[in-house]
């Protein structure tokens, strides 16, 4: 397992980590997800990233059973929540302190832990003025709640908002985005966020690397029978996917089936290792039903030195989708 600093932090995580987004409570029960989760582990991971709107708190309350049977150390494994989601109240959802600091200790209850290594604003809020979050977040880390907070899927200028009223108010700053990346899905992290990460020392943990399992190649045909998009209550899911593969361009996936071959890879495993090329990503979070889908992905490491800068630039000319590089909007 290769390990990196998250951001401009002194925190090592797993450049290959694992979340229970879809699969927990779900897809799998505990017995399943205890044993992805120990497969995880054995290889390496780290990491576990989780949120109080996976499987309305249940993803918390499996992982949390599975942490406080597993024998681990606390130091050997971080753990990520985040907030924003929590009910149809009107005070359960969105980045207010109320339910900032009320989220907060509902997660650690479910997940047995006195703090959280990572908390991160699951989405921005129009309606909470930045410094309420930024205060409620700072509390959570100075009540030893959480070590470090970050965001999900926020605008860059809000991001440095944000981190500019921590250093003017001496308060904790956000360390780290959790962006969804992928070869399909490249602006954001490489264009919008590219002044961030010098500037601010900004760490990332992407999510959905096969950009809803499109880069695995098993959607190129359509969704197939058996698929997890077609069990009821996954409607949204396989909306998801069916709007990627509109939008996916999918000759461009196909070309990519030569050379994971030629490297001897899966697909999945090149768009894995694909990902962790770029020096921005600290950590891609991946997700598995199956143990034997832990290890599979687990071997995307090894691919990652045969991304030479040939095979490199072959991929860029099949995907045609590289940024332009961001105007200076500071």
């Amino acid at each position: 397992m290769d390990y990196r600093f998250l951001g401009n932090s002194g925190l090592k995580v797993s450049a290959l980590s694992f979340g229970a987004w879809v699969t927990f409570g779900s897809q799998m029960d505990r017995d399943l997800a205890e044993k992805c989760m120990h497969t995880a582990f054995d290889a390496g991971v780290n990491f576990f990233d989780n949120a109080e709107v996976y499987a309305a708190g249940v993803a918390e309350e499996i992982m949390g059973k599975i942490l406080s049977q597993s024998g681990w150390h606390r130091s050997d494994f971080i753990v990520s929540t985040k907030i924003f989601w929590a009910g149809e109240g009107p005070n359960q959802r969105g980045l207010s302190r109320k339910h900032i600091l009320e989220g907060a200790d509902a997660a650690l209850a479910r997940l047995q832990l006195d703090y959280v290594d990572l908390i991160f604003c699951h989405r921005h809020d129009l309606h909470t003025p930045i410094e309420e979050t930024v205060r409620a977040m700072d509390h959570l880390i100075r009540a030893g709640k959480a070590l470090y907070w970050g965001t999900s899927e926020w605008p860059a200028d809000r991001i440095l908002e944000a981190w500019h009223i921590a250093r003017r108010e001496r308060l904790t700053p956000p360390l780290m985005e959790q962006p969804e990346y992928n070869m399909l899905h490249r602006d954001r992290v490489e264009k919008e966020y590219a002044p961030l990460y010098d500037q601010i020392g900004l760490g990332t943990t992407i999510w959905s690397p096969l950009a809803s399992g499109l880069l695995t190649g098993k959607y190129i045909d359509g969704i197939p029978d058996g698929s997890r998009t077609t069990v009821p209550g996954y409607e949204w899911l396989r909306d998801r996917v069916e709007g990627e593969r509109a939008l996916a361009e999918m000759p461009k996936v196909r070309q990519l089936a030569p050379i994971a071959e030629e490297l001897g890879c899966t697909q999945a495993q090149l768009a894995l290792a694909w990902c962790l090329k770029n020096p921005h990503v600290s950590s891609v979070i991946t997700g598995a039903s199956r143990p034997e889908q832990v290890v599979e992905n687990m071997k995307a490491l090894a691919v990652v030195d045969q991304l030479d800068e040939g095979v490199m630039a072959r991929i860029e000319a099949i995907l045609d989708n590289r940024p332009e590089p961001e105007k200076d909007w500071r």
